[in-house]
């Protein structure tokens, strides 16, 4: 092993310590060096050393399974004592074959790291999410030989809406989100769990200003929708093809007046019920089938 390997190492093996609230307090039961320079590490971990959920945890199964195959850089990925069936057993292979630091804990401590989220026997620590600019959205498009399918949202704050857009929006075949620096939620675990791993096959922006955003969508030559309930026209009247971007507003406020003024066209969901309104990534999803239902017609 080289200096700077040993160096590398050791410095993992703090900021995992760091991720631990201070020195482990179990006792290791064993270490050993898997032929790839991976460590399978099993120990007891005190279960008073409890962690809040961070951005850089991924939670649950499927969403490990998905952050394996990618390309993000993992630091450790945690297992639940006793739990090696299943799932739980392909990850754990993947992620000796990557070399990867796998440890093995108490199932009450994955329950703190998750701060009470269904984590399944399973959590990775991984490097912060990697956002990427508008034109590398337009770039994978063009590369597609289609015509630009983005979403822009404004000011979704609900962790589990935002997940499940990115989901739907990855089965629809958007190129790309596009979310505000402020009053909007960012790529945190529950993002990811909720989003099922779909995170990792989409390209998200995160701009200053979504006004500013839009505007640099027009000058690309995308008509820019927003869903709302004041909207010309029912979203099985519009025809969606081409180059276009759907505007998806918050929870509880909707879309901003400023950026309403923005949209080229509002568009509006059907409903004949007596509640006028739907949750955002419900609305989200209708909107994404509708534009994606217009491209395989044409």
């Amino acid at each position: 092993m080289t200096k700077g390997n040993r160096e590398a190492r050791m410095k993992a093996r703090m900021e995992r310590q760091m991720l631990e609230n201070g020195p482990v307090r179990g006792k290791r039961q064993f270490v050993k060096e898997n032929k790839n320079g991976g460590e399978y590490i099993r120990e007891n971990v005190s279960n008073a050393s409890e962690l809040e959920t961070r951005e850089d945890l991924i939670i649950g199964r499927n969403a490990v399974m998905e952050v394996l195959k990618s390309d993000r850089t993992i630091e450790c990925v945690y297992i639940a004592n006793g739990n090696m069936e299943g799932s739980i057993k392909v990850i754990i292979n993947i992620a000796r074959e990557k070399g990867l630091v796998l440890k093995e804990v108490d199932r009450k401590k994955l329950d703190a790291m998750s701060n009470g989220t269904n984590h399944q026997g399973v959590i990775a620590l991984v490097t912060p999410f990697k956002y990427c600019q508008i034109a590398d959205m337009l770039n994978d498009a063009k590369e597609k030989g289609e015509d630009p399918f983005i979403i822009v949202l404004d000011e979704i704050e609900d962790p589990h809406n935002l997940g499940s857009i990115i989901r739907t929006a990855e089965l629809c075949g958007v190129h790309g989100i596009i979310i505000p620096k402020r009053r909007n939620v960012g790529i945190t675990s529950t993002v990811y769990k909720c989003s099922v791993g779909a995170i990792e096959h989409m390209k998200i922006a995160k701009v200053t200003n979504i006004n500013s955003a839009i505007d640099e969508l027009k000058e690309s030559g995308l008509w820019v929708y927003g869903a709302d309930i004041a909207g010309e026209e029912y979203s099985y009247q519009v025809d969606f093809n081409g180059p276009c971007a759907m505007v998806i507003g918050s929870e509880g406020r909707g879309i901003s007046k400023l950026t309403l003024k923005k949209c080229d066209k509002l568009v509006k969901i059907p409903m004949v019920g007596k509640i006028n309104s739907l949750n955002a990534s419900v609305a989200g999803g209708i909107m994404m089938y509708e534009i994606l239902k217009g491209r395989l017609l044409k």
